[in-house]
């Protein structure tokens, strides 16, 4: 790996830091660490590093102000690791611009999966203002967004244009978890009823259109408390 992907790491418990600092550099990864929000702030300044691991529970900022900071100005991806009781604090950091979490405790292979997610994610957003279109595919489900259909096994799905749409938005932000108000807002606008009752109504006729098994989910996964994550998109060589 010629140019080394730089991931800072904020965490305030130096035993988990220096866990995951080790698990990263093992995979190659350049790492930073702190251990404060002063300390990130300060590092984000002079490394700008390619990914962001952060723990909302700092010591001395709220995690919160480094995510809009940081989105005043760049797309770097933001990784939240979150305790479990937080469901707040993780639709929060997603609405403000977070990438991703994860759930304390976590297991190695789940962190490096989450960050080869960010990374790809950040790469396609980047580069996908220059594609004239875009297939997505992922197993046996395949979306034309250009021709606006989704096939499942080459046979298509129809969609009433609501459900194509979350569709649609989910599979854009493939890997990630996308929350329930950003879902409302962008189907319904911004001033749309909180209650998310129309979207799991939706999400209850697309998941019988769309899966062998409704109850266990093969494409479109649900994060209790926070929104709806698509399967990620195949890898192309």
């Amino acid at each position: 790996m010629p140019n080394k992907l730089s991931i800072l790491v904020v965490e305030d418990e130096k035993n988990i830091c220096d866990f995951i600092c080790t698990t990263l550099i093992a995979q190659e990864y350049k790492t930073f660490k702190a251990y404060s929000g002063s300390e990130a702030f300060a590092l984000i300044a002079s490394h700008c590093p390619d990914l962001i691991l952060l723990d909302l529970g700092l010591p001395d900022r709220d995690g919160m102000e480094l995510i809009q900071y940081v989105r005043s100005w760049s797309h770097i991806p933001i990784i939240i690791i979150s305790a479990r009781t937080q469901e707040k604090d993780k639709v929060d950091a997603l609405d403000l611009g977070a990438d991703d979490y994860i759930t304390k405790p976590f297991g190695t292979s789940e962190l490096l999966a989450r960050i080869r997610t960010a990374i790809r994610h950040s790469h396609k957003t980047i580069s996908s203002s220059h594609m004239t279109s875009h297939l997505f595919k992922a197993g046996r489900l395949e979306i034309d967004f250009d021709k606006r259909l989704v096939l499942i096994d080459h046979q298509d799905i129809h969609l009433t244009q609501v459900e194509y749409k979350i569709v649609s938005l989910l599979a854009e932000n493939s890997g990630k978890v996308i929350t329930y108000d950003t879902i409302m807002a962008h189907i319904w606008g911004p001033y749309t009823d909180t209650n998310n009752r129309i979207l799991r109504v939706n999400m209850a006729n697309i998941r019988r259109k769309m899966e062998r098994n409704p109850a266990e989910p093969e494409f479109i996964f649900t994060e209790i408390g926070v929104g709806y994550r698509m399967i990620e998109e195949d890898i192309h060589p």
